[in-house]
């Protein structure tokens, strides 16, 4: 009995520190293994698109489907959950098509917290809200709307005692820290499955 205890509360440690890093594996599918509900939601807003990719998506929590394309300028990737809903939008972005004052905000964040930090990555971010429609939610991102909903997403690496370690970090719209994980490369794909 208090061995099952044991396993039972290590297994749970061990779940948790699973949540705190990002084991992601991205493979490319179909268009016919895309969920039929999420293609019918994009469908206008991939006219005129270019390099369309459709992904499935499996980290340590969770499974989702990714349709990656270009529009314009923006790179853009729209992200669903297994049973097809919409999750979020985001497109690739610089530094200075972030406001001055967020931007300010999340380097105070990273210089405070991580030594020799670079960026490697910034996206802006329409996370779908029970508050807005899927539909404004789409039509929002599209558009490059800055709203106070829209979050930032870095991919950054940072030298830390044992060499250097990649992240991934959300902010919101204000500069401050939502969520942050260890980001491993897929090369790691042997080591960690």
């Amino acid at each position: 009995m208090k061995f099952r205890f044991t396993l039972l509360a290590l297994l749970g440690i061990l779940q948790i520190a699973l949540a705190q890093s990002k084991y992601e594996r991205e493979s490319r599918i179909e268009k016919n293994q895309f969920p039929a509900k999420s293609y019918m939601q994009i469908q206008e807003y991939l006219e005129n698109a270019k390099r369309i990719r459709f992904y499935q998506e499996m980290d340590s929590t969770k499974k989702s489907y990714e349709a990656k394309f270009k529009k314009g300028r923006l790179y853009y990737s729209v992200e669903f959950n297994e049973q097809g809903s919409l999750e979020d939008i985001e497109f690739k972005i610089k530094e200075r098509d972030i406001p001055n004052a967020t931007w300010g905000a999340i380097q105070q964040h990273l210089t405070k917290n991580h030594n020799n930090y670079r960026v490697k990555k910034i996206q802006q971010q329409y996370p779908v809200s029970q508050e807005q429609s899927v539909e404004k939610t789409l039509y929002n991102a599209f558009q490059n709307l800055i709203l106070p909903e829209v979050n930032y997403e870095l991919v950054f690496s940072t030298k830390e005692k044992d060499g250097f370690q990649e992240y991934e970090a959300l902010f919101n719209a204000d500069g401050t820290l939502i969520a942050i994980r260890k980001s491993f490369p897929p090369s790691y794909d042997h080591v960690l499955y």
